[in-house]
């Protein structure tokens, strides 16, 4: 299943045409499915398609150039070992996110076992294991390309559950909302604008 799929796995889930387009009939049909109500909804898929673009990027990239290493992780790679790493994305992952977020050291491979992966990036092998508990669903452990498909909105309303999202959707379409939603998604307020745009459209959908 390529990642351009998920969204049509969840056209299918939910009744609708299986194009991988997603406009007014997906959106009001997949809201229903996920049990959203309109302001949530509007909120969760102007967030999902910002974040994955449009819903095709749905696994880390982490095919780096040397240079692009050391302008990206600064704190791990330098001019001494840049060049070992560079267009390795499984070795990169797993110097990268060693150690970090319930991942094993580098030689464990959990790094890029667990990569970012989803609408919103699940990553690190805690997140994984959290995430495996909410949707019931050990294979997840087993085999996590599955949340880069199957699981892609799953993982999240995950997401949007334990960092505590929907309580701030649900003060409305607005831009105030929009901007902190946005903050405890992003970190920050990267494409803020497009985020706003995209949440009013779907809101003026539902």
């Amino acid at each position: 299943m390529s990642q351009s799929q998920a969204l049509m796995l969840l056209q299918t889930q939910c009744g609708v045409t299986a194009d991988g387009a997603f406009g007014p009939g997906t959106f009001k049909a997949a809201s229903q499915h996920l049990g959203l109500t309109k302001d949530r909804a509007a909120h969760f898929f102007a967030q999902t398609y910002h974040e994955s673009g449009g819903f095709l990027a749905l696994s880390e990239n982490l095919n780096y150039s040397a240079q692009g290493l050391l302008g990206t992780f600064p704190s791990h790679f330098n001019s001494g070992n840049a060049a070992a790493y560079a267009r390795q994305p499984e070795k990169i992952a797993n110097h990268v996110y060693a150690n970090r977020n319930g991942n094993g050291d580098e030689a464990s491979g959990d790094g890029w076992k667990f990569r970012g992966r989803g609408c919103i990036q699940l990553t690190g092998k805690a997140n994984y294991q959290a995430f495996s508990v909410y949707a019931n669903r050990p294979d997840v452990m087993t085999n996590p390309d599955i949340v880069s498909t199957e699981l892609a909105f799953e993982s999240a309303m995950f997401f949007f559950q334990h960092n505590g999202i929907w309580a701030i959707a649900d003060q409305g379409v607005n831009t105030a909302t929009i901007t902190a939603v946005t903050k405890r998604v992003n970190g920050g307020t990267i494409g803020l604008a497009d985020r706003i745009a995209k949440t009013e459209q779907f809101a003026a959908w539902a």
